[in-house]
């Protein structure tokens, strides 16, 4: 028993993923590729991406939004737990990157299930309230710029059924959330994570996994 989350040290992260870690081979291919990337530090580690997946399959969930795609590791980890009908809208800016991403997304059959989109995530989310889409997705991912995490939030959270939920990565930045801000991002992080402690539209917890990632439930 322990009253307060474990620390886990390199031989017990091993063994976490030994133990558990059930990783799809085009995962675990653009998991490596992506190590060789001069921004591999962008990826979220497999533990996380796995743990999504299996929110996605509780949720029973089928439209699903993505903010910031990278070279597609999470996406891929949702797609895949998607019904064959299911669907993610992916937002980029990156052709680079998502060119990548979608080489893995053909290779593990779900390409079908992505849609991406080239353009400011802004941009996207907003054209998708425009078109009557409030309330119809069940799921969303929000790992970008973290200046806008707070509009992104705003935006998915339009979007999302009663019951959804929003996941927020990097909430914990690698410590420096806990020491005084010294930089834009640091301090958004820190903004942001204050407001959703005081946000009652949502049912919350933060889940020291990965660099932190906050789970919303809309209420």
């Amino acid at each position: 028993m322990s009253n307060r989350t474990i620390d886990l040290n390199d031989a017990l992260y091993r063994y976490l993923l030994d133990v558990s870690l059930r990783e799809h081979p085009v995962l675990a291919e653009l998991r490596a590729e992506t190590h060789r990337h001069p921004l591999a530090n962008m990826q979220i580690a497999p533990e996380q991406g796995q743990f999504m997946a299996l929110l996605v399959k509780m949720l029973g969930a089928r439209r699903t939004l993505e903010i910031g795609v990278f070279t597609g590791y999470s996406a891929l980890a949702v797609a895949l737990a998607l019904p064959d009908d299911g669907r993610v809208i992916a937002c980029d800016i990156s052709r680079e990157y998502t060119d990548v991403a979608r080489a893995c997304f053909d290779k593990a059959g779900v390409a079908h299930k992505i849609v991406l989109h080239i353009a400011p995530a802004l941009q996207t989310l907003d054209d998708l309230i425009a078109q009557g889409q409030e309330g119809a997705f069940d799921f969303a991912f929000i790992d970008a710029d973290k200046t806008g995490y707070d509009a992104y939030y705003e935006r998915c959270l339009r979007l999302l059924r009663a019951g959804g939920v929003i996941a927020v990565d990097n909430v914990l930045w690698g410590g420096r959330v806990a020491l005084p801000a010294m930089d834009e991002d640091t301090a958004a992080i820190q903004d942001f994570n204050r407001k959703l402690h005081q946000d009652q539209r949502i049912d919350l917890s933060m889940v020291p996994i990965g660099d932190g990632l906050t789970l919303a439930r809309k209420r």
